[in-house]
């Protein structure tokens, strides 16, 4: 029987698993590497090497209605798009009330996580964990994962020919803070996601000269929406899915919507994807700071000769100081035994994201590691509940042969539906998603954990 569980990383993730946990009368305890909780989202002044990292602008793309924990609403003088510093007062609130830091041993590197020699009668396993240099084996019963996946920076210098000539500086997104030190230089951003667009707007106010590279181009929206309210509220909604599944034209509608308010083709943006198919870029400056030229948006960078970077049009810029490859992440689980990290496509081999189908005990769950047009902290925490019920026996899962079947299918049909690569691996449709987690989860049971709307909530009618 389940009683211990450990739980890796103190993010968002870790957080909502360790009080899943509680609220199922399990004992975690969380290893994280850092000296606090937050993961992602808490600020550091220097990079930390295997951390994610954020910069020192970085404004939240949900609002507080739709990323909020279920049973702990947001203070309502908190702003709808928290900048990270009043998210990291959110969870700080969050982890206080509910008393999760006692179960959590800071400082702490998980280096290998390995099956008992017992495990298909025990389902344990063993945590060899590293603290302040001295490594320990603890033995569990189950493992929580919540590490996330934007620690390992993707910074690809051999598709860029000529990179070693370059006379400036670059570095990855990743590395970037503020734009101190970059007054009067000339900075070429390469890629446009959600980080790239952030730091290209962000150079610009105090550079002589931005330009955005993109090779595939993105949708701009505004968090801003109808009425002033978060554009969330209502684009990320029961009747939006319904009428996007009734009339699928209704997509075309949307993106000409879209360059209604923002000719994305006019201002070098118009990507080669339909508005459904990857998550959108969220940024409110990035039209007024184009249309200002402090951005000039090129395309795919072809060469580097010396000071010189040249597209793959023929135009090119003379003079650049800085380059910032804003190119994305490679996850990684290097303490996972290699045979719980196949894949299939792009993603890990996980049952609904989250299990692994081969286990002879199902005692370890993928929490957090899952993309959507949607908050990831309800996702985690409807994970969580769903994987504590299965350790307890609350929850059964298929066979492994149907489980199977299962992502196969998934994975086809998320090819089909969206631009998935090696550093996008999953996207899921949110609502349908958070709809499959709840079903293993009845309502029943989390009403006698005292929590009567959890699902309701989650689910952001």
């Amino acid at each position: 029987m389940v009683q211990s569980v450990a739980v890796i990383g103190a993010g968002i993730s870790g957080l909502v698993s360790i009080k899943s946990c509680v609220d199922e009368g399990l004992q975690p305890t969380c290893f994280e590497r850092s000296h606090d909780i937050g993961g992602l989202w808490r600020f550091k002044e220097t990079p930390e090497l295997g951390r994610a990292n954020i910069y020192q602008s970085v404004v939240i793309n949900s609002s507080k209605e739709m990323m909020a924990f279920s049973d702990f609403p947001p203070p309502a003088e908190f702003p709808n798009n928290m900048h990270h510093s009043d998210l990291m007062r959110y969870i700080r609130l969050y982890a206080k009330a509910f008393d999760l830091l006692q179960h959590i041993c800071f400082k702490s590197i998980v280096v290998s996580v390995r099956q008992t020699l017992d495990f298909s009668t025990t389902g344990q396993w063993e945590v060899e964990t590293e603290t302040m240099g001295q490594r320990e084996v603890h033995v569990f019963d189950a493992v929580m994962v919540c590490t996330g996946h934007f620690t390992q920076s993707h910074l690809p210098l051999k598709d860029f020919q000529g990179i070693e000539s370059f006379k400036g500086n670059y570095f990855h997104s990743w590395n970037y803070r503020n734009a101190d030190g970059l007054h009067g230089k000339r900075v070429v951003v390469i890629g446009i996601g959600n980080s790239g667009a952030d730091i290209a707007v962000d150079i610009s106010r105090v550079a002589a000269k931005v330009y955005l590279s993109t090779r595939s181009g993105a949708w701009v929206v505004r968090r801003v929406g109808a009425g002033g309210l978060p554009l969330d509220l209502g684009g990320t909604s029961r009747m939006n899915m319904m009428i996007q599944k009734l009339l699928p034209s209704w997509m075309n509608k949307t993106e000409e919507k879209l360059n209604m308010a923002l000719d994305h083709k006019l201002y070098g943006l118009k990507p080669k994807h339909g508005f459904f198919q990857q998550i959108p870029v969220v940024n409110d400056d990035l039209p007024a700071r184009i249309i200002s030229g402090q951005v000039q948006m090129k395309p795919n960078v072809n060469e580097f000769c010396g000071s010189r970077v040249v597209f793959v049009d023929n135009s090119f810029i003379d003079e650049v100081d800085v380059v910032v490859f804003a190119t994305g992440y490679n996850y990684s689980f290097p303490f996972l035994p290699s045979a719980l990290k196949a894949k299939c496509g792009h993603r890990l081999q996980l049952y609904k994201h989250v299990f692994p189908p081969a286990l002879t005990q199902p005692t370890l769950a993928v929490v957090g590691f899952i993309h959507a047009f949607g908050s990831v902290s309800p996702m985690a925490e409807l994970q969580s509940r769903w994987a504590t019920r299965v350790f307890k026996g609350l929850s059964t899962l298929p066979s492994e042969k149907k489980m199977m079947e299962e992502i196969e299918k998934d994975t086809l049909t998320m090819h089909q539906r969206f631009v998935c690569s090696e550093r996008n691996p999953l996207q899921v449709d949110y609502i349908p998603y958070m709809d499959s987690i709840a079903e293993q989860v009845p309502s029943s049971e989390v009403t006698a954990a005292g929590d009567r709307n959890a699902i309701q909530s989650c689910l952001r009618c």
